[in-house]
């Protein structure tokens, strides 16, 4: 399978750069099995569930991981902050540049920056940040007084206040994401409320969005591609309750990629279990770093909530993997021609 075979050209008048007015008020494609697509507004999803399906949502919450910095010369620098490390104030950024030394922002914040060489792989570089004079427990309060939302390079402007609530879903609850899981930016209370109210069991499970989601497919062979790994925390009563669901002819709809990824990689058994799982019961918590992609037996999704993705993406072979490419590209050429919105402030689809 080549890499290729999933592009497709782009209007880039259509990449939206601003979510809807209303979050329930962005349109809504739907991908029925047979390929028939209706054209409805994300408001209608509920007439597409039924009393005893489930509603699996990721309830990460994206922090402002987007750091408006300036060097020691007075220069300024962007930088991304992607992961934590074990070593105390210690996390692995990404910022253009190889610049090295001491930085600072908001009210006299310091860190400084690095870059590692592997003695393993003396051409893998990885940049690293640590935070001076400051507590670990205080770190998350600066992000969240001087830091911004770390907005995707394509919606191609700079992060707002608006950001701060709309690039977050209204159910984010546990932090730890450097992008949002966009699906769900189209919820609302009411609109969770009246799903419930149909007899949908709504369920949430933790993926914390990180490199692995968006990190680009530059092989030119897919199965050559290798995710970066993403943290993961799920009730372990969940699986139980899939499965039972499914036998009795119920669906399971995830909302968003991330969402799949996590369950589907926890029912695949392609995880690695984190030490602190043993001390949270009836919790897994690991990592996964599983490639859906087309031939992948789903094990815990039946449909699939999601936006339009990027081409040449892994969350756009995931789309293809849970109904089939021909019929995508055919969803998303028909979006396309209807100047639908696209990517993570763009407009939705569901996939039955």
């Amino acid at each position: 399978m080549l890499i290729n075979e999933f592009d497709f050209p782009l209007p880039k008048k259509l990449i939206a750069s601003r979510p809807a007015d209303q979050r329930d008020h962005s349109r809504l494609l739907i991908l029925h099995p047979d390929g028939k697509i209706e054209h409805r507004h994300f408001y209608n999803i509920p007439e597409y569930l039924n009393t005893g399906d489930m509603l699996l949502m990721n309830d990460t919450k994206v922090f402002p991981a987007l750091i408006a910095a300036r060097k020691a010369s007075g220069g300024k620098i962007d930088i991304l902050l992607v992961k934590e490390c074990l070593k105390e104030n210690m996390w692995e950024v990404m910022y253009r540049g190889k610049y090295e030394g001491i930085i600072s922002f908001g009210d006299d914040i310091k860190a400084k920056v690095m870059i590692e060489t592997s003695s393993e792989e003396p051409s893998a570089r990885k940049k690293l940040l640590k935070f001076l004079d400051i507590k670990p427990t205080e770190i998350y309060e600066a992000l969240w007084s001087y830091g911004h939302m770390p907005l995707p390079k394509y919606i191609g402007r700079h992060p707002d206040n608006e950001d701060l609530s709309r690039y977050q879903t209204v159910y984010a609850k546990k932090t730890g994401s450097i992008a949002a899981p966009t699906a769900g930016l189209h919820f609302t209370p009411a609109l969770i409320e009246a799903i419930k109210e149909k007899g949908v069991h709504i369920r949430t499970l933790t993926l914390h969005v990180g490199v692995g989601t968006f990190k680009p497919i530059r092989s030119q062979y897919v199965d050559n591609h290798k995710m970066e790994a993403e943290f993961f925390e799920i009730e372990t009563s969940l699986e139980t309750e899939i499965k039972d669901l499914r036998k009795r002819g119920k669906r399971v709809f995830a909302v968003g990629t991330t969402s799949t990824r996590a369950i589907e990689g926890f029912m695949s058994g392609q995880y690695k279990k984190s030490p602190s799982s043993g001390c949270n019961d009836g919790v897994i918590i690991g990592y996964t770093d599983i490639f859906i992609r087309p031939g992948h037996i789903f094990k815990g999704v039946d449909c699939l909530i999601t936006n339009f993705h990027l081409p040449r993406s892994t969350p756009l072979l995931l789309v293809s993997a849970i109904s089939d490419r021909e019929k995508i590209f055919k969803a998303y050429k028909e979006a396309i021609a209807l100047n639908y919105r696209f990517f993570s402030y763009g407009d939705a689809m569901l996939i039955l």
